[in-house]
């Protein structure tokens, strides 16, 4: 299988790899190629590619492109609502959730500072917080402002050495697990919504806890959980995979697979949005399910559901990018679901990146298609921004925003006003780009951050009042972005965090 792997600044290599070998092995090569050290490989959907898995089981096939974020000053990051890094030889992991942040330390102590409802306090249970291996975190509210609820916190779960898990933070989004403490021993990962936990255990079973509405309460399910090997989340549902490629969802309104359960077999990959799941299967082709409005039914496009590598999602609508470049698209059309009057355009088409209501398509020659919602980045129409969307290798979206970076590395975005959209404040800053961060917030804001080959940090959107930094951040070396804030390590192992 040939695999292209791709950092930021673009520079790639293509890696020839039997399906079989694990996702660990292909980093290796990927290191050994580019010349770097101690990479994590994410696919075209954003999703942190697990070195346990198998490069098929993780949902790679001919000819997809991964990004290698690279490891510097023994440092990584991870970003909120489900995005985890495994590998404990990292100084750092770096989860949060929607106020609150958390460092892993190589010798597996953990640092966390923020708002306390929302786990930045962890003094309760820091006498448990050693040997600790993974970190995952709840956000409390959902990511779309549209059903925030900002009463609610999010939480943390840390999974240690000998397999137990502790548990902070609001314990209605997964902070209390103690209702479940006896059955967490023997775990090896932890997948979240936006307000509950799934652990999966050594011999295949799962264990959920918090917010029942959310995925928290799996009774109906259990017989069913058996042999599992991984799990995607929706803003308030769970599916989980098995070994035989079988899949069984549970938690939020419409989250059951009935309908399709005798076509869910062979699937190595399952997209979720906010209320429907995609699941693509060994043959390339695709199962859909939950509301049917927003993905949850592909029917109309079935038979063009075909040779699918990968799947890409806004709030209520996926994206799917076919062997042959092409893109299939379903769901609501005002979340980006109808691509007819850009259809002639989507062709060649190697990764697509999505606001909440807008996709945007990055070609092989560097050039971008955006559609859906214009409001939220899906049309040029009231922009100046389409002669200037050339060269561009790299796409990053906010909630209502895009940003691209182009190879020369400047900076060219669009989007939704407040979320990051108008760079023009800062725009004779961004020269010399590597990286792209976005934050969201359940009030709607959302904003970026980019970092300059110098290591000088340079941010733009969000609200009037976070717009500024008092004090300018250098040396920074990974950026993260979570609900309202921004937190940079930097090159001597320093954070500095800001709203």
């Amino acid at each position: 299988m040939l695999v292209h792997v791709s950092l930021a600044s673009g520079r790639s290599v293509s890696i020839e790899i039997p399906a079989d070998s694990s996702i660990q092995e292909l980093q290796q090569q990927a290191c050994t190629q580019l010349g770097v050290q101690g990479v994590i490989l994410v696919n075209a959907s954003g999703q942190v590619l697990q070195p346990s898995l198998s490069v098929h089981f993780a949902g790679l096939q001919e000819g997809d492109l991964v990004t290698a974020a690279v490891r510097r000053s023994d440092s990584a990051l991870a970003a909120c609502g489900g995005v985890e890094f495994h590998e404990v030889e990292y100084d750092f992991y770096w989860p949060c959730s929607i106020q609150a942040f958390a460092v892993l330390h190589s010798d597996g102590s953990v640092v966390t500072w923020g708002d306390a409802r929302c786990g930045g306090d962890s003094a309760m249970v820091q006498d448990k917080l050693h040997d600790v291996q993974q970190i995952q975190a709840t956000r409390g509210c959902d990511s779309d402002p549209e059903h925030a609820n900002k009463a609610q916190g999010g939480a943390f779960a840390a999974v240690r050495a000998d397999g137990s898990v502790v548990t902070w933070g609001d314990p209605r989004s997964g902070g209390d697990s103690s209702e479940v403490q006896d059955q967490l021993h023997d775990v090896q990962q932890i997948q979240a919504t936006s307000k509950a936990f799934a652990a999966i255990r050594a011999d295949g079973s799962v264990v959920t806890w918090g917010d029942r509405r959310y995925g928290g309460d799996s009774r109906l399910a259990q017989n069913q959980l058996h042999e599992v090997q991984q799990i995607q989340a929706t803003e308030s549902a769970f599916a989980a995979i098995s070994a035989s490629g079988a899949v069984v969802a549970w938690g939020g309104e419409r989250a059951e697979s009935w309908g399709v359960r005798d076509q869910l077999f062979d699937v190595h990959h399952v997209q979720a949005n906010k209320t429907s799941f995609a699941a693509i299967r060994a043959d390339g082709t695709v199962v859909c399910w939950g509301e049917r409005g927003s993905g949850g039914d592909g029917s109309e496009v079935q038979d063009q559901l075909r040779d699918v590598r990968q799947i890409q999602a806004t709030s209520r609508a996926f994206a799917a990018i076919r062997a042959d470049g092409s893109v299939v698209t379903w769901g609501d059309r005002r979340y980006g679901g109808d691509s007819r009057s850009v259809q002639n355009q989507l062709h060649e088409v190697q990764q697509i990146q999505a606001t909440h209501q807008a996709f945007a398509a990055l070609r092989a020659d560097g050039t971008v298609v955006s559609w859906g919602d214009k409001d939220f980045a899906g049309s040029f129409e009231d922009t100046q921004v389409q002669d200037q969307l050339h060269g561009v290798h790299q796409v990053q979206a906010s909630g209502g925003a895009f940003a691209a970076l182009r190879a020369d590395g400047t900076v060219v975005t669009w989007g939704l006003t407040g979320h990051g959209e108008d760079s023009s404040r800062v725009q004779d800053q961004l020269q010399n780009v590597q990286q792209i961060q976005a934050r969201s917030d359940c009030s709607g804001g959302s904003a970026f951050a980019a970092i300059r080959g110098d290591g000088t940090v340079v941010t733009w959107g969000g609200h009037e009042r976070n717009r500024h930094l008092q004090d300018p951040i250098l040396d920074a070396q990974e950026v993260l972005g979570c609900g309202g804030a921004f937190a940079a390590l930097r090159a001597d192992g320093t954070t500095v965090s800001w709203r």
